[in-house]
């Protein structure tokens, strides 16, 4: 189901999503501190909720890429059908957690 490197739509993205990469890598490693500091639990899960939704966003900007690249353009090929079912596989795995 792969394409090319360098033909996926997030690539267009690439240093913001990095940039959000690094903020992240910040905040857990800030969690880190936090935790060897032995602060408070609430804080603690304050900047985990934060790191979460922080994945999140990005998890979501590379699937839109991906809907709005990969599955498009399955789709005009005429084989969409498989890169549909690994999108449906893909969301239900992230709807369990």
């Amino acid at each position: 189901m792969s394409t090319a490197i360098g033909q996926y739509r997030y690539t267009k993205d690439k240093p913001s999503l990095l940039a959000r990469m690094k903020r992240i890598e910040g905040q857990a490693r800030g969690i880190q501190r936090m935790l060897e500091e032995d602060r408070y639990c609430i804080d603690i899960i304050q900047q985990l909720t934060a790191l979460s939704g922080a994945a999140d966003k990005v998890s979501l900007l590379i699937l839109q890429g991906h809907i709005e690249g990969c599955v498009t353009n399955a789709i005009r090929e005429q084989h969409g059908e498989a890169h549909i079912k690994e999108l449906i596989e893909t969301l239900r795995k992230a709807m369990r957690r």
